[in-house]
């Protein structure tokens, strides 16, 4: 009978170290994935809005000197991130494509003009910055036109924005959860042990030395759990960057493995706390109350 209780418990002592592990992993995997969007979600954003497309358009008097020159001068700017010139020739056979019929030959000339497509760096693209790129390439006596989507910019920036402060929200609330949810499971798993606390209380045993068992394994537990996640964080980070290499995953390294620290920092920092206020709760106890 002895044997079979011993078993029992044994097997709740085990049950109750593999909620604990478990609770650990997957609150800090999906906080440790949060963090890794948080990282890459500015340069995600920058690369959305360095999509978008300045188009500067040149007068017909305008040779090919002028054309390197202001090749050299976007080379030179703060503004460009990269550029692309366009003859007239080729905007027409792209719109000959687009449209399914040659147009020059109906028109019986090319009505386009040569001009240069321009990439923003990130930082310009607003309303401001993008204006003040265009008042700077206006100058130039040779352009004709600069065309750009400036509600697009706006859209752009507004979404950015929102997103970034949910994010935020977001993260300050998964935070608060992953504490919550770590610190009941430990909980738990202490409150199976209460007689026993109160038992080593009552023969004489200090606060300190009591605790400490405790808070050594439960720390133990928060570590597996979090290597645990950061082993599966790896695993998804080399994933996305075999199957996506566009998104350039291990760019930020020094912040990746920063967030991956994190997360071992973390399981051990949630477990520690938690464990020394579950104990203190259930040493602070009357023992009437044990039950």
């Amino acid at each position: 009978m002895a044997s079979s209780f011993e078993k029992f418990q044994k097997r709740r002592v085990i049950t109750s170290y593999v909620s604990v592990v478990l609770s650990v992993f997957l609150v800090l995997f999906l906080l440790g994935l949060l963090g890794l969007f948080v990282i890459n979600s500015k340069r995600l954003s920058d690369n959305f809005k360095e999509d978008i497309v300045m188009t500067v358009f040149f007068k017909n008097e305008a040779n090919d000197s002028v054309f390197k020159a202001f090749d050299a001068e976007l080379k030179a700017s703060p503004f460009a991130k990269d550029f692309k010139y366009v003859s007239k020739e080729q905007a027409a056979k792209e719109h000959e494509k687009t449209l399914g019929e040659n147009f020059v030959e109906y028109l019986g000339a090319n009505p386009l003009y040569n001009s240069f497509d321009i990439h923003l760096k990130a930082d310009y693209v607003t309303n401001p910055g993008f204006s003040k790129a265009e008042n700077q390439i206006r100058a130039n006596p040779m352009v004709a036109d600069v065309v750009y989507d400036k509600q697009l910019i706006t859209l752009v920036n507004d979404n950015i924005r929102k997103v970034s402060f949910w994010i935020l929200v977001i993260s300050g609330v998964f935070a608060i959860i992953s504490f919550l949810l770590i610190n009941s499971s430990l909980r738990l798993a202490i409150y199976a042990n209460r007689f026993i606390i109160k038992t080593m209380q009552m023969v004489g045993a200090t606060k300190a030395f009591i605790r400490k068992p405790f808070v050594k394994r439960s720390v133990i537990l928060g570590v597996i759990g979090s290597v645990l996640a950061v082993l599966v964080l790896l695993g998804v980070l080399f994933y996305i960057h075999i199957n996506f290499p566009a998104l350039d995953i291990f760019r930020d390294i020094e912040l990746t493995i920063a967030v991956l620290l994190g997360v071992l920092v973390l399981g051990v920092v949630i477990t520690w706390v938690s464990t020394y206020f579950a104990t203190q709760r259930f040493l602070n106890l009357r023992t009437d109350d044990l039950y």
